[in-house]
This record gives structure tokens, sequence and C-alpha cells, in this order.
């Protein structure tokens, strides 16, 4: 192996990645992904099943060799090319969707498995990250007897115990059942920030990665479309799709004129686009607003909320915490509308929508 001098700057991030990429016969599997990863720093790398996710992380973590680009582990070259650190050596954690437990060996056993040191080391690091799962009282369990949390939570006290510098997490949360797996999130989260690593955790659902995330990097088609904070990856998004793999959406089609284009809600300001380019309004179902018919008329106009635009009631369904309404406008367009509690209204019942100007995003069709 070669050898290479290269400084470490004292604030080089935990994990980076520069322009990875792999093929897989003639598919490029992941194309040119770029991430940087702070001490402590958990991100979420997000998107549909099939666009990279695993493939990068298990390139990450040396289980398989991408075809370009390099990995670094505070500042050293771990892998590129030529140079290929062995995985063990790696300082990186990985742990799998299915949690891959020796079936042979004690909870106790299972953590401590492959740790180095002495007898009292290792039974020390085994009983201080059972204690912090919360699993004790099982050290001699068996991993047949455990819940899947349990399991779950096993499996991540050993691929903490040997102190990686990285966690790499794929899909962990996927198997449990829903109605446990907010809980184990949030005690899974508490125990990594503890433990000080930096984490990147893939997941093809938003609610995890808005719950998890420091960073979001948002992926498809083996590429990184966009990377930030939740708050602004949910905001502020790249694109029609990045608004659409949060939540529902409702699209409103327009052609530009003057950089301005109309719609059954007002005018939309469209810069940079010639006139007769074809743009999507999309909003959300939370940002509609709705507002009662007053002899044929709705609210007056406003520069905040636009044109209001004349609804029929459609369809109407309760889900438990809200409420889903179907409305159709007088131009056709069909728009869904997401109220907190009971709102139920009659089909065919006539209301006025608004659309809050700052909660619309528009793009090129």
């Amino acid at each position: 192996m070669r050898k290479v001098n290269r400084p470490v700057p004292t604030s080089a991030p935990r994990l980076e990645v520069r322009n990875m990429s792999r093929r897989i016969g003639d598919v490029t599997v992941v194309d040119d992904v770029s991430l940087e990863i702070a001490p402590g720093q958990v991100t979420c790398l997000l998107g549909p099943s099939g666009c990279g996710k695993s493939t990068t992380l298990r390139m990450i973590a040396g289980v398989e060799m991408q075809d370009r680009g390099e990995i670094y582990v505070d500042g050293e070259l771990v892998c590129d090319t030529v140079t290929r650190v062995p995985p063990e050596r790696r300082e990186i954690g990985l742990m799998f969707q299915d949690f891959a437990l020796f079936p042979h060996l004690t909870v106790a056993g299972n953590v401590g498995f492959g740790l180095r040191g002495s007898r009292a080391d290792t039974d020390a690091r085994v009983g201080e990250l059972l204690d912090k799962v919360s699993l004790t009282h099982l050290s001699q369990a068996y991993p047949h007897e455990l819940s899947g949390g349990e399991q779950q939570r096993v499996a991540l006290a050993r691929a903490l115990a040997p102190r990686p510098k990285v966690m790499l997490m794929d899909e962990p949360f996927s198997g449990l059942d829903n109605r446990l797996r907010d809980g184990i999130r949030d005690d899974t989260l508490a125990v990594l920030k503890e433990e000080g690593a930096s984490v990147l955790l893939v997941t093809h659902e938003p609610e995890e990665a808005m719950r998890m995330a420091d960073e979001i990097a948002l992926m498809r088609d083996g590429r990184i479309v966009q990377k930030g904070a939740p708050y602004n990856i949910y905001n502020s998004p790249v694109d029609r799709n990045a608004v659409a793999f949060f939540s529902d959406v409702n699209v409103v089609r327009a052609v530009t004129r003057g950089a301005l284009a109309e719609t059954p809600f007002g005018e939309f300001l469209s810069p940079g686009m010639p006139d007769g380019t074809e743009v999507e309004i999309v909003f959300r179902p939370q940002h509609v607003r709705i507002d009662f018919d007053r002899q044929g008329r709705g609210p007056s106009p406003t520069i905040t909320d636009g044109v209001a635009a004349r609804a029929v009631v459609r369809r109407a369904r309760f889900m438990g915490s809200e409420s889903l309404v179907d409305f159709r406008l007088d131009a056709g367009t069909d728009i869904r509308a997401l109220v907190p509690n009971v709102f139920l209204p009659a089909e065919g019942t006539v209301f006025w929508l608004t659309i809050p100007r700052n909660r619309c995003h528009i793009f090129r069709a």
C-alpha cells in the first residue's frame, strides 16, 4: 500500500467523501457523490429505494470498492482507486438493516465480539454499553429470546463497542413495529450523541430523516440533488420532486407572460423565465387556507395570500388528528387541503381557497 502524506487540517471533517462513483454493468449506481460529516454530526442519506444509498454506505465501509473518488476519515485517506485500508481498520462501524446478530452468542457475547484488549477491559466496555441501551438484565439471553427492538439495541451496542469514529446505519429501524419505532429512534439517537460518533444514516422515510438528522442529503438516481438542514430542505426544495418526496403536493400549471404566471390564485412572479415558459406552482395541502362563501364572493385579494379561488368540495375524510378535503376549482384543477381536527363539509359545498405566497414554489414544468 502506498503511503499518502497529507497534512491533517485542524478543521477536517470526521468523514469526507469526494466525487465517489460506482458502476454495475452499464448502470451508474452512484454518480459523483460528495459528503462531509463533522464530528458528532448525524447526516441522513435520504431517497427512494434503488437510488444508490446502500451502495454508497457499503463503499464507505469498505465492503464494496468504488470506481472513482476518495474517502477520508479525520483527514486521512482510507480509500481511493489505489489505496485501500481494510474495513476493520477504518474505525467505521456498520449497522445493518437485519441486525445480523450471532445466534449462538449471548447478548454480552454479541456486543463484545471482536473487541481487543484484556478480558477486564472488554467486560467493562460491554457492561457500559448494555447499561446505555438498557439491556443489562438480558446480558446472558440469546438473540432468539429478544424482541425486535431489543435485537436492534444489541446491534447498536455491538457496532459502537470498538468506539468507531463514524457509524454507518442502513435502514436500521425498518423492521420495527410502528408503535415502537419513534421511541427506539429517540433512544438510539441519544446513545449515538453520548458516544460522540459521527453518523451517516440511510433511510427512505422523510419523517425519520427529519426526526434524526442534523443534515439531510437528498439522493435521486445515484446523485445527491440537495444537501442542508432539515428545515431548509423542507422549505427550500430544489425541484418539484424534492417537495413531493416529503409530502403530498398540489400543482397548478400556468404559462409565463412578462415574468408573471397567471393562475386561479392570481399572478405569481416567475423571474428569469421567458414568455411562453410552462411552469408549475407547487404547494402542500397543509398550507391551503379555506374561507366561507359570502353570497358568491370570497375574501378580498391580499399581497401575502393573493387571489381567492372558488372551489367545490368533492370529498372529505377524517384521518384521526386531521381531515383531508378534496376540492375542484372552477378552472377544473383539483386541490387537496389538510385541516387540523374534524372538518367534514358535505360534497358540493362551495368554499374559497387561498395560498400564502411564501408557501409556494415555482418550477419549470
